[in-house]
């Protein structure tokens, strides 16, 4: 699982580098990631933000599109970006379809056997790249982590926060998403993916991987921040009220799991490049706590 660097720039004073390496998780796969370094990483270990972006997306859209770095340098935070899904696999079907397959790893780990040994984003998200960077030497400091995302993205995030609570390991300290998929066991793109990735369907995806039942269980407290647009097309795959209605039952308040709707804006970079400075701060306020 060694590291090898493919590109190196430049940016706000810190380096944003692609790396690439075989992945286990990923089924013995070749993958790529992005990771942004302040420079105050050359003076020690730097607190680490994952972005996990959506459907058809790579490494590169958040790294490139997202407006994240001058925030995060000037916060002195690393921001990780990894692919959304493994590449290559062989699969039958994998390429077909946009929403399901290459490129629509969903953040799940699969136990439909067809798909088991190579589409499991959440151990590649959660352990694998977390351990590799730490093999490889690298200024980060993984007991300061949080995560965000968007669409797709934001649904990972989201679930693999709340996973970590849940099972008692609070390895993130917050999360945030940006026209998350928040109920994906009630929308197509979920139920899709739920019903082709896992062998217990739709039933075992909303016990696992749906953020809006999943927050129901969570009792402590969370850090969570959610935006949306108005205009968004995509916003009946989305159910941003369903998850803000969960979480308020469950008993989590306003300062908790704060959701907020951005009047005349879309699911797209336009969007989250708006309101990437206030993400990167909510963030820096428990990554630097």
């Amino acid at each position: 699982m060694s590291l090898e660097k493919l590109s190196s720039n430049k940016h706000y004073e810190g380096t944003l580098a692609k790396y690439k390496f075989r992945s286990a998780a990923l089924g013995d796969t070749y993958t790529q990631f992005n990771l942004f370094l302040p420079a105050n990483a050359a003076q020690g270990k730097v607190p680490v933000l994952v972005y996990l972006a959506g459907l058809t997306c790579t490494e590169d859209n958040g790294a490139q599109k997202g407006g994240f770095m001058r925030d995060a340098a000037a916060q002195g935070i690393a921001l990780l970006f990894p692919d959304t899904s493994p590449r290559g696999a062989g699969i039958d079907g994998e390429d077909v379809d946009w929403d399901f397959g290459s490129g629509a790893g969903f953040y799940l780990n699969a136990t439909n056997p067809k798909w088991s040994k190579h589409y499991n984003m959440f151990s590649h998200v959660t352990q694998e790249l977390p351990q590799v960077l730490e093999k490889a030497g690298l200024p980060l400091d993984f007991t300061r982590q949080s995560i965000f995302g968007h669409s797709m993205g934001g649904h990972g995030a989201l679930t693999v926060y709340l996973a970590s609570l849940l099972s008692g390991m609070k390895q993130y300290r917050s999360a945030s998403a940006f026209s998350p998929i928040c109920e994906p066991s009630e929308v197509p793109w979920g139920t899709k993916a739920f019903s082709g990735y896992l062998a217990g369907g739709v039933a075992e995806g909303k016990d696992r991987y749906d953020a809006t039942a999943m927050i129901g269980k969570v009792k402590g407290a969370v850090n969570i921040l959610v935006d949306y647009g108005t205009a968004d097309n995509f916003l009946y795959q989305l159910h941003p009220d369903k998850f803000l209605e969960a979480a308020r039952v469950a008993g989590h308040d306003e300062v908790q799991v704060r959701v907020r709707k951005q009047e005349g804006y879309d699911h797209s970079y336009y969007f989250i490049s708006t309101f990437a400075s206030d993400h990167i701060h909510f963030h820096a306020n428990f990554l630097k706590a």
